[in-house]
C-alpha cells in the first residue's frame, strides 16, 4: 500500500483536549488544545509518530483543527510552532487568532 492509499483521518476528542489525526485507523498524531476562562483554544503542542513523519501529517492535524474552530467560531491562541507556522502560512476563513506575546513552553 502506498501512502496516497493510505486513509487519513483527522477527529475532535474532547475528553484528552486535542484534535488527532489516524491513518488507517492508527493514530498517527494530535494536537494539544486547551481552553482559557474567555473560552479561547490555546495551542500548545503538535506531535506525530516518529515512524510517520515526513508525510505532512502535522499539516494535516493542523489545518483540519484551524478549519474546525473556524466553523465553531472559536479563537484560538497559538503556542505550538506548527500551528502558529500553519497560521503564517495559510489563511483560514473565519477563524479568529489572538497571537501571544510569549510562546509557550511544549
Amino acid at each position: 500500500m502506498t501512502d496516497t492509499d493510505a486513509q487519513t483521518i483527522v477527529t475532535r476528542n474532547d475528553e484528552d483536549r486535542r484534535y488527532e489525526v489516524h491513518v488507517d485507523g492508527v493514530l498517527a498524531g494530535f494536537t494539544v488544545f486547551r481552553a482559557d476562562a474567555r473560552g479561547r483554544l490555546h495551542f500548545p503542542h503538535t506531535e506525530v509518530d516518529p515512524a510517520l513523519r515526513g508525510r505532512g501529517l502535522a499539516q494535516t492535524v493542523v489545518r483540519e483543527a484551524m478549519a474546525d474552530a473556524a466553523r465553531r467560531g472559536e479563537t484560538v491562541v497559538p503556542h505550538c510552532p506548527v500551528v502558529a507556522k500553519y497560521l503564517r502560512e495559510h489563511e483560514v476563513p473565519g477563524l479568529t487568532v489572538e497571537w501571544p506575546d510569549q510562546p509557550h513552553p511544549e
